[in-house]
């Protein structure tokens, strides 16, 4: 079998290409990794994402899968081991479901709340922990979204796991606690104890770092 080439765009701190490299990690696909500044993008982006113009990128063999749900299950059809769908096609629409309902309603709403103001975004906090006891009430009684091993939701609910918390830290608040989301908190330690979900999300203090300077910047914009 010829050697199979895979490559993955992305950036460093970005939950959509991390979830990307986490899947390739959990099927064990050996893949080049190259980091994209997306204030200056390379030709190879663009050749390869000419629509969108973003990351993640994956390309196959010099043939391009955008949209980080999309190439998840382009990653899960073609490499079959350790499975992250399961088989049975009602469990495979419920994760589906859940994946999109964490990317266009939960982070669609906390990019909203990171720019309102005032009354608003108090509006938009509440309807973000509401929707966070929406996943909590969905992995009552699992050890993971995906049942007994990490599947699709988990992947994509990384974000809520570990891009969350650095946000919460740095404004100085306390969100998934033991008192408003146990059953959250003791997946958020699960997932810590699997080695390629610690290797795949961003060095922890650089992170603070990142996340401080943006909120500065934001801060520093609506005065």
């Amino acid at each position: 079998m010829a050697e199979e080439e895979v490559k993955l765009y992305g950036t460093w701190v970005s939950p959509f290409s991390r979830r990307i490299e986490l899947a390739l990690k959990l099927k064990g696909v050996p893949f080049e990794y190259i980091e994209v500044d997306l204030s200056n993008k390379s030709p190879e982006l663009l050749k390869y994402n000419p629509i969108h113009k973003k990351i993640p990128v994956l390309v196959h063999n010099g043939k391009s899968i955008v949209e980080s749900l999309i190439i998840l299950e382009y990653i899960d059809d073609k490499w079959k081991n350790n499975p992250i769908l399961p088989r049975d096609p009602h469990q495979r629409a419920v994760a589906r479901f859940w994946a999109k309902f964490i990317d266009e309603k939960l982070l669609a709403t906390g990019m909203k709340a990171s720019l309102a103001e005032g009354k608003e975004k108090e509006l938009l906090n509440e309807e973000i922990l509401e929707q966070m006891k929406l996943l909590e009430n969905e992995l009552n009684g699992k050890d993971f979204f995906g049942g007994e091993a990490i599947g699709l939701v988990d992947i994509v609910a990384t974000v809520v796991a570990f891009w969350f918390p650095i946000s919460h830290e740095v404004l100085g608040v306390e969100v998934i606690t033991q008192e408003k989301f146990p059953v959250l908190l003791k997946w958020i330690g699960k997932l810590q104890e699997i080695d390629v979900v610690n290797q795949s999300r961003p060095p922890r203090e650089k992170h603070v770092a990142h996340v401080r300077a943006l909120m500065e910047g934001l801060n520093s914009g609506s005065k």
